[in-house]
């Protein structure tokens, strides 16, 4: 195919050049309605496709044009059999698979540091969550992959289980052996999703871990717009495999995906996709090169560590991608919280996220040596300031997200029982009827149907007392919590805990 083309942005380019008159939506008609500050700064071209599904545009829920010429090209450009645009986020993609393949009651098997979109997936199709445990990181006080034995239990104790989600790489960078763990759940005839959210440049060099459709999964939800140059919100779904219907997964996609799409966010991905296929593995390159270089500096301040090639010793841990660099405040008296807050305030940066022990800082196709020096300086001056002359100060330690307590309800049937609020602190026991998680990475704490369990409170409280985000109840001040009303832990389960 050629990659050259862009079907879709040069469409928008030429019906915006040939000025129809327009009497359709949206109402600002290329700007001249907008308020004239946002028109200024954002600019006519941009304004002057912001367009709708006219005909000579195509159209996402039905595409037979451009827009299909576009994901034709997206599904080359990714190895897989079909593409489809996403204008809702990785979100939606992950949404769509789930929903595409799981039923009222299915089973679901998933990993514990599962994304919230998934979870709420689950909820939405009706799915029953079987856990798999991810290897825990005492150190650093983070989850990495889950092991092939592990899936391989799981498997064995819930053989009617109707697919399997992995995520590939985690948030933090670290990869499984996926082509393994593909192999292994396909002989037991059982489709693999993956969760590919930060792994948009894993297709376009050797150095990085190995992409989902390399790999040979089912699906993959991946967010071309977190490392691959496209816009926020803009994500794509990869589908190669005969375990899944393509015709289904349309189906739900456009279920899930609004009817005024943004052509913005289409002919980003479009423009994306053509810069990653003639120069993905140039621009991966120059990336992964001063990613290391960064590494290797970080690791010479005082105080801080940055995990490198090392990683991969780890029970969970088969490649990483070098590009994300976890900066754990070893030896700093500080939470990763409070570092973020330091460099936003004294040098004007802002990190991916923090957490209790860790920074995360992404170097992406945007970066040049003179982003990654202003970055080594601020860690420099960081060290300077807050190392401790005696190696004896207190330190933060880390707290890796609590095992999942069990589950007395399907997720979907707790979430929408009636509930009553109480005290955050008295409701052990009882059982959850919203999410609590921390975002980012938004690895739920609780959700619906689980008995909330005093490990998850004292999680919950010290996040709180730290100042991290922490979200998800209708009560921002997490005093008071939803529990599903007349349900405690001696209450028979209606169904078996795994």
């Amino acid at each position: 195919m050629d990659h050259h083309r862009t079907p879709l942005f040069t469409a928008l380019r030429q019906h915006a050049a040939s000025d129809p008159l327009q009497f359709h939506i949206p109402g600002h008609k290329k700007g001249r309605g907008a308020d004239p500050e946002f028109r200024a700064f954002v600019g006519d071209n941009a304004l002057s496709i912001d367009l709708i599904n006219i005909v000579p545009l195509d159209d996402l829920h039905q595409p037979g044009g451009v827009i299909q010429e576009a994901e034709q090209l997206a599904a080359d450009a990714f190895g897989a059999d079909y593409t489809l645009f996403s204008v809702q986020g990785t979100t939606g993609a992950i949404m769509t698979m789930i929903m595409s393949v799981c039923s009222p009651g299915d089973k679901i098997i998933l990993p514990r540091n599962a994304h919230k979109s998934i979870l709420s997936a689950v909820i939405f199709a009706g799915a029953i969550p079987v856990w798999v445990y991810p290897m825990k990181d005492e150190r650093l006080g983070i989850e990495h992959g889950v092991t092939l034995e592990s899936m391989q239990n799981a498997i064995r104790m819930n053989p009617d289980v109707k697919a399997v989600l992995l995520i590939n790489p985690t948030y933090y960078g670290t990869s499984i052996n996926l082509r393994q763990m593909v192999e292994f759940i396909h002989g037991c005839g059982i489709p693999v999703l993956v969760d590919e959210a930060h792994g948009t440049l894993l297709h376009y060099h050797d150095q990085l871990p190995m992409s989902a459709m390399q790999a040979g999964a089912d699906m993959a939800a991946t967010s071309v717009h977190k490392l691959g140059g496209s816009m926020t919100q803009s994500s794509i779904l990869n589908v190669k495999s005969s375990l899944v219907d393509i015709q289904r997964i349309r189906t739900i996609m456009s279920m899930l995906t609004t009817t005024s799409t943004s052509y913005l966010l289409l002919a980003s991905l479009d423009a994306a996709r053509r810069q990653l296929a003639l120069h993905g593995q140039a621009l991966a390159e120059q990336t992964i090169r001063l990613a290391r270089d960064a590494r290797r500096q970080i690791n010479g301040i005082p105080g801080l560590y940055c995990y490198g090639d090392e990683i991969c010793k780890q029970e969970g841990v088969y490649h990483y991608d070098p590009t994300k660099l976890c900066i754990h405040l070893e030896q700093l008296p500080l939470t990763g919280f409070a570092a973020e807050a330091w460099l936003r305030e004294i040098y004007n940066i802002e990190v991916e996220l923090s957490d209790l022990t860790n920074l995360l800082c992404l170097i992406t196709l945007g970066d040049t040596e003179h982003e990654v020096n202003r970055l080594i300086q601020a860690l420099r001056h960081m060290s300077e300031e807050f190392l401790p002359g005696e190696q004896h100060a207190d330190r933060v330690t880390a707290a890796p997200v609590p095992e999942a307590s069990s589950f007395l309800l399907p997720p979907r049937e707790a979430f929408y029982a009636p509930f009553e609020r109480i005290e955050l602190q008295q409701s052990c026991g009882r059982v959850c009827a919203e999410f609590i998680y921390v975002y980012p990475p938004g690895i739920p704490i609780l959700m619906p149907g689980q008995i909330i369990s005093s490990e998850s409170i004292d999680y919950i409280m010290r996040h709180v007392e730290e100042g991290l985000p922490v979200k998800g109840p209708e009560d921002a001040a997490l005093r008071r919590i939803k529990v599903v009303k007349n349900v405690h832990e001696d209450t028979q389960p209606l169904y078996q805990d795994i």
